[in-house]
């Protein structure tokens, strides 16, 4: 451990209330499909630790390590079928991280918004604030239960209906480029954006509705490294990582210009 890492343990947590959105392909790591064990044990201790920090967590989980709606569509599928078919992969890795969270003892509730109540409870808004309130972490499957909508317009939706103060985009690069770090060496990180921004550039941030509905309310999307240890706590306690997108004019972290 470095000697700075302290200094990131100590830290006070910069938001009192967040949505973690974490996408499917994520927790696959390196195995190309389902859950990889280490990756959800991981994500499970970075979330433990903030509870610890009284930081009070809801998560949304994409399912695309399971069932990707789009592609099966693409394939001739019909796409309500196949959007359907992609929320229940939702509460399948909803169900994982539940697992993974309660064998670290930290209280935890799967809402959904397709009516399960051997498995889930149903998504109320009051209900979610309430588990929120009591430090439990709030797990949203099956997005916004309705298709043609996509995990990422569950999330801020999800994020302003419980007043977040910010929504964190989990990922496996460093923040938002300009064109795929992956495939061009010249590729240059922003390190802020506004809304206008991503939409006018078509951006790969999230999708346009998600996008707008955070534009018209204000909410504050950080995109980073979910690959790297501690960077989730890292984001919350206010450190400069990743690309704040945001309204123009206006800072959500500390020391942003």
């Amino acid at each position: 451990m470095s000697a700075e890492a302290p200094n990131v343990i100590e830290a006070r947590p910069r938001y009192k209330r967040i949505l973690l959105k974490l996408s499917g392909e994520a927790l696959q790591g390196s195995q190309g499909y389902g859950v990889d064990a280490e990756v959800l044990r991981t994500i499970a201790a970075e979330i433990e630790e903030l509870i610890a920090l009284e930081v009070e967590v809801a998560v949304v989980i994409g399912g695309g390590n399971i069932f990707r709606g789009l592609s099966a569509a693409a394939s001739g599928m019909d796409r309500a079928s196949a959007d359907y078919m992609g929320m229940l992969a939702t509460v399948m890795n909803s169900l994982a991280l539940q697992d993974a969270l309660e064998q670290r003892g930290v209280y935890t509730r799967v809402l959904s918004a397709i009516e399960m109540k051997e498995i889930a409870e149903p998504y109320i808004r009051r209900r979610a604030e309430r588990h929120l309130e009591k430090g439990r972490v709030v797990i949203f499957a099956a997005g916004t239960g309705n298709p043609y909508f996509t995990t990422d317009t569950a999330a801020a939706l999800r994020a302003m209906e419980i007043h977040a103060e910010v929504l964190l985009k989990a990922t496996k690069v460093d923040g938002v480029y300009d064109k795929d770090p992956h495939k061009h060496d010249d590729a240059v990180r922003y390190s802020r954006l506004t809304y206008l921004d991503v939409l006018s550039r078509g951006l790969n941030v999230m999708d346009s509705t998600a996008i707008s509905l955070c534009k018209e309310n204000n909410l504050p999307i950080l995109v980073f490294n979910m690959l790297e240890r501690n960077n989730i706590r890292r984001v919350v306690c206010g450190e400069q990582i990743g690309t704040l997108v945001c309204p123009d004019g206006q800072s959500v972290l500390a020391g942003a210009s």
